[in-house]
C-alpha cells in the first residue's frame, strides 16, 4: 500500500493507540465504545458508542456494546473522509463477519487480515494445531451441551475452567471443582455464548508475550504480568482483566521460551504486526492460552519501557517487514484498571497526569463498570504496582456516590 496519512482506529481500548499514532505522525480518526477525552483530543473526528455528558450514565458494557454498531459508524465515517488503513483495538476478535464488513467496506486492515483472526480464534482448531506444533498449553474441549461438558471435565479432571467461547477481558471465565459447580457455570457462560470452553486449570503467572511479526522475522518486545480479579480496583470477576505490570519481574528465565513458542505460532499463522500471546507460566515453562492478533492493552508500557513507537513499528513490519531493534526495558511500569465500587459520579480527573482513559466531568459510572486507568513508572515492580495502587485510592477518594 502507498503511504498512509489518515488512519482509522477501531475497537475498544484505543487512547494509547491514538496518542501513538498520532506521535507517529499520522492523522488519527476513531471509532469506539467509550469516547474518553483523552481519545478525543488526539483524534481529528471520534465516533462512540457512549455520548458522554454531565449526569448521563455510561451504561453496561455487557448489554450495550454492539460491535456492528462499531463498523456501521466506522462505515459512515469513511463516507466522508479518506482513510488510508485500520488498526484494530480489542472488540472485534471473534468477529469475522464484521472484519470481512471492515475490509471490504470501511478500509484495508494493516496488520491481520479476516483469515488470521478466524484461525487464531477458532478455539478447537487453534488448540489441535498447538498439539501438532507440540507448543505446550491447557488442554481444551469447546462444547455446546451440559453432558458434552461434564465428559470433558471427567476427562481432565477438576479443578477446569469454564470459559465463554467468545470472550473478552476474562468476563465470566469460572474455575469449577465438582459437577454441581460445573452445571450453574455452564448455564451461566451459555447465557452469552452458544458454545462454551472447558479447559484444563493450569496453576501459574498469567503472562502475555507483545510480539511484532513480520513475514520475514519476529522480534518478541516484552514479557508481561497481567493483573486479574484484583478487588482493590474494583474487579468484581475472578479473572476479570485489571492490567499489566511491564515486563514481567524476571522474565529473563522464560525469555527464551516465549521467544521459541512466538516464532512457532507467528510462522504457522502467518500473524502480522503487533500481536499478544496470552500465556500461563507454569514451571518456567509457556502454556499458550489464546492469541490477540491485534495492539495490545500493554501499549503505553511497551512503549515507554522501550523507547518504541509502537503503531510506526506495527506499519513497518506490515508493509515493508522492518522489525525494531529491542533493547532492555528500562524500569517496570505498571497499568491499573479501575472499576466502580459502587454507582458513581465521576469529577475532572485530568488534575492527574498520571490518568488514562480519562471520562468526561459529572458522567455516571455503574458499578461494576471501568472508570479510568492509571498508569504508572518505577524502578522496580514493587514501587512501580505500590503507586499505582496509591494512585488508584486518590481517584477513589474524589469519586463521589450517585
Amino acid at each position: 500500500m502507498e503511504e498512509a496519512k489518515n488512519l482509522l482506529l477501531l475497537g475498544v481500548d484505543l487512547p494509547a493507540l491514538a496518542h501513538s499514532a498520532r506521535r507517529a505522525g499520522y492523522n488519527v480518526y476513531a471509532v469506539d465504545y467509550f469516547g474518553d477525552m483523552d481519545l478525543r483530543s488526539a483524534c481529528v473526528e471520534c465516533l462512540s458508542t457512549i455520548r458522554q455528558e454531565p449526569g448521563r450514565t455510561c451504561g453496561r458494557f455487557s448489554s450495550d456494546f454492539d460491535p456492528e454498531g462499531l463498523v456501521d459508524r466506522a462505515k459512515r465515517l469513511v463516507e466522508k473522509v479518506d482513510v488510508d488503513g485500520v488498526l484494530l483495538s480489542s472488540g472485534l476478535d471473534d468477529e469475522y463477519d464484521l472484519l470481512c464488513r471492515v475490509e471490504s467496506e470501511v478500509a484495508p486492515i494493516i496488520g491481520n487480515k479476516p483469515e488470521t483472526f478466524r484461525a487464531v480464534r477458532d478455539r478447537r482448531n487453534f488448540f489441535q494445531e498447538l498439539r501438532r506444533l507440540g507448543i505446550p498449553h491447557p488442554e481444551t474441549f469447546v462444547v455446546e451441551e451440559v453432558s458434552e461438558a461434564e465428559s470433558a471435565a471427567k476427562d481432565l479432571g477438576f479443578p477446569v475452567l469454564v470459559k465463554p467461547a467468545k470472550g473478552f477481558a476474562g468476563v465470566g471465565v469460572r474455575r469449577v471443582d465438582n459437577v454441581s459447580e460445573l452445571r450453574s457455570a455452564f448455564r451461566e457462560v451459555q447465557t452469552v455464548s452458544e458454545k462454551v470452553v472447558v479447559q484444563q486449570y493450569v496453576e501459574g503467572i498469567h503472562a502475555s508475550v507483545s510480539v511484532m511479526a513480520s513475514r520475514w522475522g519476529v522480534a518478541v518486545l516484552t514479557v508481561n504480568e497481567q493483573l486479574l480479579g484484583m478487588a482493590e480496583v474494583g474487579q468484581r470477576e475472578p479473572f476479570g482483566y485489571c492490567g499489566n505490570v511491564v515486563p514481567l519481574e524476571g522474565y529473563e528465565t522464560v525469555l527464551g521460551e516465549c521467544a521459541a513458542v512466538a516464532e512457532k505460532l507467528c510462522r504457522r499463522f502467518g500473524l502480522l504486526g503487533s500481536n499478544g500471546i496470552d500465556v500461563v507460566l507454569s514451571d518456567g515453562k509457556p502454556y499458550v492460552v489464546e492469541v490477540n492478533p491485534r495492539f495490545q492493552a500493554t501499549l503505553e508500557c511497551v512503549e515507554r519501557l522501550l523507547g518504541v513507537n509502537l503503531v510506526e513499528a506495527h506499519v513497518k513490519a506490515c508493509t515493508s517487514g522492518e522489525l525494531p531493534e529491542v533493547g532492555e526495558p528500562s524500569g517496570f511500569c505498571t497499568r491499573l484498571i479501575l472499576y466502580a465500587r459502587r454507582r458513581v459520579a465521576v469529577p475532572d480527573l485530568t488534575c492527574f497526569g498520571c490518568v488514562r482513559d480519562v471520562p468526561y466531568p459529572g458522567v455516571l459510572v455503574e458499578a461494576g463498570e471501568p472508570i479510568c486507568s492509571v498508569v504508572v513508572f518505577g524502578e522496580d515492580r514493587s514501587s512501580s504496582l505500590e503507586a499505582a495502587l496509591k494512585m488508584t485510592e486518590k481517584v477513589y477518594g474524589i469519586l463521589r456516590e450517585a
